[in-house]
């Protein structure tokens, strides 16, 4: 489950006397400006992602996606669908759509060769650790790589050309199909924001047609010639939550209006469907009260389809509406409830945290290619001990350190210091 993410404060107008101004008016360029909560919940989102990938990390019994439908993926893609709209839709508004188009080329010809690193990096360090270092597991294998190393030659063409995406290596690939669909998404816009909207909607039912009633098999993208698997996030569906980020970001949805009815809804929704989405809290139900688990059991398999992760079900996205409406309300106008004022301990410590989280998500993709690599290791150096919660608290502490210091070296790099200064 991800953690919750605010609208940014946008006044805009509704979509259809939106789209009627485009009309009879230039479009405004939104204001290029960070939103702080952005930051700070998709920092909050890369310790959360480095945790649940740790194998066998006893820490991942507690993240958020224990608990609900929606999970740390969500906050991601979100997140860089409202930091697309900040970093691509000024170029679109100013340049036109080519220019803007070609800068999103320039970024998807970016995550491609993050992906490829990445993949190779891990690929090696698996190799070199079954290689040289006489381990009973086999590392390798514990990825699902034997493929690759037994019949390189069909896996490498497959690797490039994205038709061999193994799991843990699939979410970049989602990312980047998502990104190379905003050319399309913006050119809608030139129609309407109906038809912006249309168009988002329409890709996501193609992965999800049992919405409408046309059986469970949709759009998606094949991951490994030797099976029928599909790539485990469909970016068609998850397309629907980053242009929803971007949508908010961009100035084209309104943010929500603060009231008791909506705050307490998303409460019910949040707590109630928990035991319907989370095994954790199915199986505390069933200790509290074994009859309730029993009515609740059938439905686990009646919303299968709509809370599956791969194609991003509507339950997931509703959840994930819930949380990050939840999120914005607590987080204030601006976020200004996340600024720590005053000069006490607590007030210093808090100031010192939001700083380093805020950090280590302005620099997500330098963070999260990292983070990818290091939860292996990580793993591999879990298993050279007994586990034990002193030695998994000391493991998942040292990973968050060196993360925070990932997003520092990242931001001191982007900040060019060798540059002659003006």
């Amino acid at each position: 489950m991800a953690p919750p993410l605010p609208q940014p404060d946008l006044q805009v107008t509704s979509l259809p006397s939106a789209a009627a101004n485009q009309a009879a008016a230039p479009v405004q360029t939104p204001t290029r400006s960070r939103d702080p909560r952005l930051d700070f919940y998709r920092g909050i989102a890369m310790f959360i992602i480095l945790t649940a990938h740790i194998p066998g990390n006893r820490w991942t019994g507690w993240i958020p996606a224990r608990f609900g439908f929606s999970d740390a993926t969500e906050i991601f893609v979100f997140c860089s669908g409202m930091a697309s709209a900040i970093a691509f839709g000024g170029s679109y508004s100013r340049r036109g759509w080519l220019m803007g188009s070609a800068r999103v080329g320039f970024r998807v010809w970016q995550v491609f060769w993050a992906h490829i690193g990445l993949f190779f990096l891990i690929a090696m360090m698996m190799a070199a650790l079954d290689t040289y270092g006489g381990f009973e597991k086999n590392y390798v294998n514990s990825l699902n790589l034997g493929h690759f190393f037994k019949d390189t030659m069909p896996q490498l063409v497959g690797l490039f050309t994205l038709t061999y995406v193994p799991n843990y290596f699939d979410i970049l690939p989602m990312y980047l199909v998502v990104l190379g669909l905003m050319p399309l998404l913006m050119a809608m816009e030139k129609i309407s924001l109906w038809a912006v909207a249309a168009t988002s909607i329409a890709i996501w039912l193609a992965a999800n047609p049992y919405v409408i009633g046309l059986g469970p098999d949709g759009l998606s993208l094949p991951a490994e010639p030797w099976s029928d698997r599909k790539w485990f996030f469909n970016p068609f569906g998850w397309q629907l939550l980053f242009f929803t980020g971007f949508a908010f970001m961009k100035g084209w949805l309104p943010k929500p209006p603060v009231t008791k009815f909506l705050i307490t809804a998303a409460i019910c929704f949040v707590v109630f469907s928990a035991p319907f989405g989370a095994w954790k809290v199915f199986r505390w139900v069933e200790v509290w009260n074994q009859d309730l688990a029993d009515t609740i059991r059938p439905v686990w398999s009646l919303t299968s389809e709509w809370r599956n992760k791969s194609d991003f079900g509507l339950l997931r996205f509703i959840h994930f509406l819930s949380l990050a409406y939840l999120g914005w309300v607590i987080a204030g106008d601006g976020g200004k409830r996340l600024i720590a004022s005053g000069h006490s301990l607590g007030a210093r410590i808090w100031a010192v945290l939001l700083k380093l989280i805020t950090k280590v998500g302005q620099q997500s993709l330098a963070v999260f290619v990292f983070s990818m690599a290091l939860a292996r290791l990580i793993g591999f150096a879990l298993d050279q001990t007994d586990r034990t919660i002193t030695t998994t608290a000391i493991a998942n502490l040292l990973g968050y350190g060196l993360i925070i210091l990932v997003a520092f070296a990242a931001a001191w790099f982007k900040s060019q210091p060798w540059r002659a200064k003006r």
